[in-house]
């Protein structure tokens, strides 16, 4: 019964904004679940939802997996708007941005989880990508190329 109820949920704040526990607790009243506000508020907890700004501005509940690929593709569409040059030298590699933007380009570098990549360092307007390897750093040169240029 909860595995359904937990499977109820997730269906429900994927497809409608829900911004409040009475909300989540009628909609699941509506599918013939029945449940307390403490329960919500476990089954909350145990989901790990949490509430993420939606499009329009309001709050919404959201799976953290969900949260988290809404920051990864901001992070990633930051990256890509604001680079302006990328260079390898040895194991290193230099990203140029625009202004006051390196950091959180550098944050996008970071999510990719690339394991070539052992770390970043940024400044205003620079990135510094630690490569594990010479051999690696034209590789991840590459792929950071075919973010930047593919769409233009």
């Amino acid at each position: 019964m909860k595995a359904a109820r937990h499977a109820m949920i997730l269906n429900i704040i994927e497809s409608m904004v829900i911004e409040t526990q009475d909300e989540l607790a009628r909609e699941l009243k509506k599918r013939n679940h029945n449940v307390t506000q403490a329960t919500i508020s476990r089954d909350i907890k145990e989901l790990r939802l949490v509430k993420v700004l939606d499009k329009d501005g309001t709050y919404r509940y959201a799976s953290v997996d969900r949260a988290e690929t809404s920051m990864f593709n901001r992070f990633i569409r930051i990256f890509t708007e604001s680079v302006v040059s990328i260079q390898a030298s040895g194991n290193l590699v230099v990203i140029k941005t625009i202004d006051a933007s390196a950091n959180a380009a550098a944050e996008a570098v970071d999510s990719l989880n690339w394991p070539q990549v052992l770390g970043t360092v940024a400044g205003d307007n620079t990135i510094l990508v630690v490569v594990k390897s010479e051999d690696m750093a034209d590789e991840v040169v590459k792929k950071f190329k075919a973010m930047v240029y593919d769409g233009e």
